[in-house]
């Protein structure tokens, strides 16, 4: 499975969520509502989630396989770099294939 397309919509003003986004995947699935967090100490990505009956958070969608997981968070977070205009240092950039997203 690859990604095919990842939109960003950046926020302004709102406090550690810096954007909302979309990942296409295959060009035939789209999951939306994915989120670029600002954490202590970096950027993070967080899945679409809704709240439960006890208040907390459960994600509604998610990758189960981890290097995919990873993978998507690589081309997530480098999308919000490049439409922020931030490189931030990203160390894995040169390792992942232009061909595996389309921005």
């Amino acid at each position: 499975m690859e990604i095919t397309k990842v939109e960003i919509r950046p926020m302004h003003n709102e406090g550690n969520l810096k954007a909302f986004c979309s990942v296409v995947f295959d060009d035939v699935f789209i999951v939306h509502s994915v989120k670029v967090i600002q954490g202590k100490d970096n950027l993070f990505v967080a899945m679409p989630s809704q709240e439960t009956k006890n208040g907390e958070f459960r994600d509604t969608a998610h990758p189960i396989d981890n290097d995919f997981r990873l993978k998507m968070e690589e081309i997530i977070l480098r999308a919000y770099r490049d439409a922020v205009g931030d490189d931030g240092g990203t160390s894995l950039r040169e390792e992942i294939p232009t061909e595996d997203v389309t921005i």
